[in-house]
């Protein structure tokens, strides 16, 4: 309960008359506790929690940043905490074994997550960008000028990341297979020395790490996302967590939502922003958040259907053990009514179940 408070301004009589009546206050702060009517977000709420433990990438998060949640849920008692991953796997992988509750990833590592048998669902989509801020990338004197010259060379990227996802695709749209290439997965936090120092012939990797690296030495890329990785990626929750707080839930993806609509109408802010905690350039970073997208999008039959597509490219080239089913890490219909923001029903919301 909230309670109200009345400022009294005392003359010498009023304290007399405070000590010899010593009750009236008391009566006069239960009168007004009784006639206060709470708003509907400070009644009390069922929450199963009241911590609510987000992971995010080395890339860098706005909604932690800005202060959003804990703005939003501190009054409702529940606290945000943080954790850092260098990439999407890693932090499915801190959802699996029960150490985060909702995260950001691109639209590869959840179906790398669910063939490793892990619980997750998913609970919104994140609007896809143009393709540009991902890509394969070269050194300017690279004999290598197309994906088809990959053949046989060494290609660094994320496995179970979104550019895992791009190699493959771009290598089936250049004629070649996964097996022409010498695939070596490492963090992108982990490239960039190596590629500059010319150890590798190719990497394939995503905003920051693209750019920052394409201002860092002479170099080319043969083939960006567009045209490919038109998903652009989803909030997973472990499954616990989505069944049993699906208003807080609403409450947090509301906020990330409202804050995405002020990031995309407000790129430069979000640059300045973010440089100070990725110790890159403003204007680096200028040319970084105009390439992202940051709205949410509610999770409909048609999303699921393209991560359905994703998922059996990667079991036909045998890169995951065997062909999941996307509905299963999904909710009902009635579910996602409960977490799904209003400003995002206006997509109609799946029922997998």
């Amino acid at each position: 309960m909230v309670f109200a408070t009345k400022s009294f301004q005392f003359n010498i009589f009023q304290r007399f008359v405070l000590v010899i009546l010593p009750g009236f206050m008391a009566i006069s702060t239960l009168t007004s506790c009784s006639n206060q009517t709470p708003t509907a977000e400070t009644k009390s709420v069922a929450f199963k929690t009241q911590v609510v433990r987000m992971g995010y990438q080395s890339s860098g998060d706005i909604v932690r940043l800005k202060g959003v949640l804990e703005e939003r849920l501190t009054p409702l008692d529940v606290k945000v905490e943080w954790a850092q991953f260098p990439a999407g796997p890693q932090l499915m992988e801190a959802m699996n074994v029960g150490h985060v509750d909702l995260g950001s990833v691109g639209e590869t590592p959840p179906i790398f997550a669910q063939a490793a048998g892990t619980s997750l669902v998913y609970v919104a989509g994140r609007k896809p960008t143009t393709g540009e801020g991902s890509g394969i990338i070269v050194r300017g004197d690279s004999p290598i000028q197309s994906v088809a010259d990959l053949k046989g060379k060494r290609v660094v990227f994320q496995r179970g990341s979104a550019s895992h996802y791009l190699l493959i695709k771009a290598l089936e749209e250049a004629g070649l297979q996964y097996s022409d290439i010498q695939p070596i997965s490492m963090p992108p936090s982990e490239v960039r020395a190596a590629f500059i120092q010319g150890k590798i012939d190719a990497w394939v990797t995503w905003d920051p790490h693209l750019t920052l690296v394409q201002n860092s030495v002479d170099s080319r890329i043969i083939r960006n996302a567009s045209g490919i990785a038109t998903q652009g990626g989803f909030y997973m929750a472990s499954r616990p967590f989505a069944t049993e707080n699906p208003e807080l839930v609403q409450i947090i993806l509301e906020e990330i939502d409202k804050l995405g609509e002020w990031a995309e109408n407000n790129t430069s802010e979000v640059a300045q922003l973010l440089a100070p905690e990725l110790k890159i350039d403003v204007p680096i970073l200028e040319t970084v958040t105009a390439r992202r997208t940051y709205r949410l999008r509610a999770i409909t039959p048609e999303l699921m259907a393209n991560q359905q597509a994703i998922a059996d490219l990667f079991s036909t080239e045998n890169i995951i053990p065997n062909k999941i089913d996307i509905r299963e890490a999904t909710l009902t219909s009635e579910q996602y009514a409960a977490l799904t923001p209003p400003r995002l029903r206006q997509d109609t919301v799946t029922s997998q179940n």
